[in-house]
């Protein structure tokens, strides 16, 4: 498919209807909700797939991790990866760059993000942590993660059909 440059609403599939999608996005993962499959790049080129629980705010996608996780080995070496995500009428694949925030306003507001969709996270000191955690994941606290993406490639899995390719300017 060749790269476009429209005006995210004049193209085949409109960037508001995957915002829509993305708004909506529960940190739940599994069977009641989309899991977020992040994928990084090893040390050795190798690529790392993860799925990892994420919430979208403000055109940044929010996800946490184990310090020491392969994940977050991964970023810290090279912050460029990407997120496929199955949505309730789109398949959407973002490329861009992931960075961990260690600023309180930003913890604080993202953790109350993820509490306010139902998965209560707490703020302490630049990590986050919370009283649960999954079977397949380290016990908090964890790192907090912002992934900005650069473009974004949705197929369209129900009517109106179709796929578009979108470019977002660097900020």
């Amino acid at each position: 498919m060749e790269s476009i440059n429209l005006d995210p609403e004049e193209s085949e599939i409109p960037w508001s209807r995957v915002l829509d999608q993305l708004d909506k996005l529960e940190p739940r993962g599994g069977s009641r909700g989309p899991t977020c499959w992040l994928t990084t790049t090893r040390s050795d080129g190798r690529p790392h797939v993860a799925g990892v629980v994420g919430v979208w705010e403000d055109g940044t996608l929010y996800f946490v991790s184990g310090p020491r996780t392969q994940k977050a080995r991964n970023i810290a070496r090279d912050a460029r990866c990407s997120f496929a995500l199955s949505l309730p009428d789109v398949d959407l694949v973002l490329d861009g760059a992931a960075t961990r925030i260690t600023d309180a306003p930003t913890l604080q507001r993202i953790a109350h993000a993820f509490a306010e969709r139902g998965w209560p996270l707490e703020v302490q000191q630049d990590t986050v942590t919370a009283s649960f955690w999954a079977p397949t994941a380290p016990p908090p606290p964890w790192h907090l993660h912002a992934f900005r993406p650069t473009t974004a490639l949705a197929v369209a899995t129900a009517a109106p059909g179709g796929a578009t390719r979108w470019h977002f300017p660097a900020e």
